[in-house]
């Protein structure tokens, strides 16, 4: 039967997606965009240009608050224990939680809350492109069936992104994608489904759409999914239901997460298989054959923006072999450095699996172009206050594969080491002696592995920024003394705009990215690293490593079987390529041969490789981490001391701006009280407010 396309009978308009998203008609869709003449759902559908058009709308709330990698206005998730924003609510951003407050929970339900109608919004679009497309008449049979297929994946990312954020959601889903829009609030309420069952429903979702979708996009259509996103958001939803958080909880907390007739939402008996599913699932992505770890070769002649190759350590099994055996022709640094700072654009980026972005020209996400501008010091138009901890500074290597001396001393951590004391000299200088340091840097920075270099801002480092207006602010030493140019005072007396701990992040930045104009536009198109290869190997090796037994599990396709287990051999495959290619050597075989430890080192290595890419603050909460390691003091410099005081500049001290705490509430994000009222079976997360 034909429905009249009207105002009040939108797509969303009194549906359940109407009542959970709390948005209006207008707000939701402007018809007067995508239809003319009140054409019918059918006729719009029976033509391309509609289509397209609708399938682009539903792309649109993959943005802005759902992004990855996001600047602090609009989503902290990307801030845990590692990394930090400095801006306070009212500076740059009214809605803004300032991080002290966001990391003892003092925010509330109407905060970052976005999400929730955005993805419903966009869950609603896709469901309706599913339903009418049969009715297109101008696409080949292909055409329709890649369409299909990243409807599927895009309803299916939207819920994985609601999952993640809030725990299990309503899901919300009839046979003809029909509702009867004239019944009550109570009629049309839905209660919430349990985690796995919100797993299964994705998984199904993305199991339909990577039939559908090709292996490779081309250049042009970057930003749209290919089959390797599907399995691998696939592989990411099973790997969480196999964690602690959802696998086996038994603590109050999983408790009290409820629907609305007091069943546990969270799976209280501990099902090892999960694991084993997981790796299965991540195994379907490693057998594409289609990504791979970038790496470049070495470089020889050296510029500042690229530097000369700094060769690590000899090591017997690594230093003599080429990739991927060894790092003998590859540049660690610039390496890693390229597949995030726009360097390596999106379409030859091999690590990509997806992005969000502008189709054809590879453009920034708003929260990433934000994030490098908040991360740029003063120097270079930026506004020095997104940085990083000591925690994070410490988990980096050595450039042998040892820990720092005094890692993780300050917070009852430490081996009994102490921190090395002392500056690098201008002799250590000519003499190449602890590159890429200039002079008068702490010896705590000095030999450590490359992501280090490539990711953290310490004081004294160098900034490649050759793009800069003024000559004086191109290839620039940035201090963070109290008194100089980035430090304390000069931030302070401006507002916002310093640097917490004394150490600055720059995981994004391109030699390029200079914004001494004040112009905040994008310098280097930058990809956003939505789903990275790197991330699967990693949960490839830890979903393997918490299995005691084999297991035997179909593929995505039930093509064919795999034999699951605790092999170490197949662990390795998940986390040589990380370490290799970062010019470390790997584990010893007692590490690989203890559970409990290589869980520990896993751990860290995601902490390290995947920093600032939105994963640290869920993985610590499905991990059921989050209690000790978001309750420990944040350590950094002794920001008030001067460069006459730099041996007390670099003593690490508790920030007192950044008082932490973590309470069970923070494992999930709370409910916006105003969907509560509307689905009146809709039940609020533990420890946080229902009603006003």
């Amino acid at each position: 039967m034909k429905k009249t396309m009207k105002l009040r009978m939108s797509f969303v308009v009194c549906s359940l997606f109407g009542l959970l998203c709390l948005t209006s008609c207008n707000d939701y869709l402007d018809t007067e965009k995508y239809f003319k003449d009140r054409l019918t759902m059918e006729k719009a559908f029976a033509e391309k240009p509609y289509v397209e058009q609708w399938l682009a709308h539903a792309y649109s709330f993959l943005l802005v608050q759902n992004g990855d990698v996001c600047n602090f206005s609009e989503d902290p998730h990307n801030f845990a224990d590692d990394i930090y924003y400095g801006a306070s609510a009212g500076y740059h951003n009214e809605k803004v939680v300032s991080y002290a407050n966001f990391k003892n929970g003092r925010y509330n339900e109407d905060d970052y809350n976005e999400n929730w109608a955005m993805c419903y919004k966009g869950i609603r679009q896709a469901s309706e492109f599913l339903k009418y497309i049969k009715y297109n008449k101008d696409l080949t049979a292909d055409e329709i069936e890649d369409y299909k297929g990243q409807a599927y994946f895009l309803r299916g990312y939207l819920y994985w992104l609601l999952l993640r954020k809030y725990g299990p959601v309503p899901i919300i889903e009839t046979p003809d994608g029909e509702l009867d829009y004239t019944q009550s609030d109570a009629a049309l309420s839905s209660p919430r489904n349990t985690y796995d069952e919100c797993v299964d429903y994705i998984c199904q979702q993305m199991i339909e759409a990577a039939k559908r979708l090709p292996l490779k996009r081309d250049a042009l259509n970057i930003a749209r999914p290919t089959r390797g996103a599907a399995l691998a958001t696939r592989a990411k939803a099973l790997l969480y239901a196999a964690s602690p958080l959802m696998n086996g909880n038994k603590d109050n907390y999983a408790k009290q997460l409820t629907d609305d007739k007091g069943r546990q939402l969270l799976n209280a008996e501990y099902n090892e298989e999960k694991w084993a599913k997981a790796a299965a699932a991540c195994k379907d992505v490693i057998d594409l054959g289609v990504y791979e770890i970038y790496v470049t070769g070495t470089n020889m002649v050296g510029t500042s923006d690229f530097p000369k190759t700094i060769t690590p350590p000899y090591n017997a099994e690594f230093s003599n072999k080429e990739w991927p055996n060894g790092w003998a022709n590859i540049d660690p640094y610039l390496s890693y450095r390229a597949v995030f700072d726009g360097e390596l654009i999106g379409s030859s980026n091999p690590e990509i699996i997806f992005t969000r972005g502008t189709n054809g020209n590879n453009q920034t996400t708003r929260g990433l172009l934000w994030m490098i501008y908040y991360m740029l010091p003063k120097f270079a138009g930026g506004f020095n206050t997104i940085g990083a901890t000591q925690k994070q500074v410490d988990a980096y290597y050595m450039n042998d594969g040892t820990d720092v001396p005094g890692k993780d001393k300050e917070i009852g951590r430490g081996d009994g080491s102490e921190r090395p004391a002392g500056f690098t000299t201008s002799q250590d200088v000519k003499e190449g002696k602890y590159a890429p340091l200039c002079a008068d840097v702490s010896l705590q920075y000095a030999n450590r592995e490359p992501r280090f270099y490539a990711t953290i801002a310490y004081n004294g480092c160098f900034w490649p920024l050759s793009n800069a207006k003024q000559a004086d602010h191109r290839n620039y030493y940035s201090w963070y003394y109290r008194g100089g140019h980035n430090g304390f005072d000069e931030g302070y007396n401006n507002g916002e705009d310093w640097l917490r701990t004394g150490i600055g992040f720059r995981k994004y930045v391109h030699p390029f990215d200079t914004n001494d104009a004040n112009s905040y536009e994008e310098k280097v198109f930058k990809t956003e690293p939505a789903i990275r290869y790197a991330d699967i190997l990693l949960m490839y090796a830890e979903a393997l490593n918490e299995l005691t037994k084999g297991y035997q599990v179909a593929s995505w396709d039930a093509s064919k079987t795999y034999d699951i287990s605790r092999s170490i051999d197949e662990i390795k495959k998940g986390i040589r390529p990380i370490r290799i290619r970062a010019g470390l050597p790997d584990y010893s075989d007692d590490t690989y041969g203890d559970a409990a430890r290589l869980r520990a080192k896993i751990k860290r290595e995601r902490q390290i490789e995947l920093v600032g890419e939105g994963q640290r603050y869920y993985d610590l909460r499905r991990w059921k981490d989050a209690p000790v390691e978001e309750s420990l003091p944040i350590y950094g410099c002794n920001v008030m001391m001067t460069y006459q005081q730099k041996e007390l500049f670099h003593s690490p001290v508790v920030v007192t701006q950044f008082p932490t705490t973590f309470s069970d509430k923070m494992y999930f994000w709370p409910l916006p009280k105003s969907e509560l009222k509307r689905n009146l079976r809709l039940t609020q997360n533990p420890g946080w407010q229902t009603y006003d």
